[in-house]
């Protein structure tokens, strides 16, 4: 395996259009029904199914100068912004509906070879409804580009799965000045175009994994993934040599996500 520190440029052809496929299943499931008592949640459906997108929309993923693999930039939200209007068009890039600061996109490079390159990356976003907001855990996904000939090999943007993966506000009195909120799941939300099994078995030079690439974009949005976590067992083990107390925090929630 080639050291980590060779870089490299990407690019797209500019003449490249790329059909993305979208999706929204119904949503199964959420803790106080919302999914079945609010008719704008109940509805929830893709704008639109299939699209063509031109390169720059793809072209917005990719890093303004050399990388090299684990490094991480910021991806321009035109881009972002054209995908994911086509799953829905009123939304925001970031964790709170209502604020007017963005939560930048990451990627990261995860992979190269002579021929392909796959980016990882990671998106935050929020959709303005009806009398509410969905905020989805997270938008993950990957990116492959053939570096012979500009072209995508494979691109995801999806919602991981999870026993929770959303988070909700809905104003159900409309004369409120507060929306009450709930949490639930969406089995299928995403956008995809070519063939997974045509990079899945691609020998990269130079790698590091995907849990890796993962983990390194989810600490550029939560200072709590740059802990070192450890098992209660082993906080009592390190408490008791060290000499030091335990200072111990109940949460009901994900640290990492935006699902509750």
């Amino acid at each position: 395996m080639n050291t980590l520190n060779n870089k490299i440029r990407l690019n797209l052809d500019g003449d490249v259009k790329v059909s993305v496929k979208g999706s929204i299943a119904p949503i199964e499931h959420t803790l106080s029904n919302f999914h079945v008592e609010w008719e704008a949640l109940a509805n929830l459906r893709v704008t639109e199914p299939e699209k063509q997108h031109p390169a720059s929309v793809f072209q917005s993923f990719l890093p303004t100068k050399p990388i090299s693999v684990g490094e991480c930039w910021q991806i321009q939200e035109s881009g972002v912004l054209a995908l994911l209007r086509q799953l829905h068009t009123a939304l925001n890039l970031n964790m709170d509906v209502d604020s007017e600061n963005s939560d930048r996109p990451w990627a990261c490079l995860r992979a190269y070879n002579d021929r392909f390159a796959d980016i990882v990356f990671r998106v935050h976003a929020a959709f303005k409804l009806e009398d509410g907001w969905l905020t989805p855990s997270q938008f993950a996904g990957n990116l492959v580009i053939n570096r012979l000939d500009g072209k995508i090999a494979f691109f995801e943007m999806s919602v991981p799965a999870g026993t929770v993966n959303l988070d909700i506000g809905w104003k159900e009195d409309k004369e409120a000045s507060y929306s009450i909120t709930d949490a639930g799941f969406c089995s299928q939300m995403q956008l995809h175009a070519g063939a997974r099994d045509v990079v899945q078995n691609i020998d990269f030079s130079t790698s590091i994994t995907q849990e890796a690439a993962e983990r390194t974009l989810a600490g550029r949005f939560y200072k709590s993934e740059q802990i070192n976590w450890v098992s209660p067992y082993q906080a009592v083990e390190m408490a008791e040599e060290q000499e030091k107390l335990i200072h111990a925090i109940s949460i009901d929630g994900p640290l990492a996500d935006e699902s509750c």
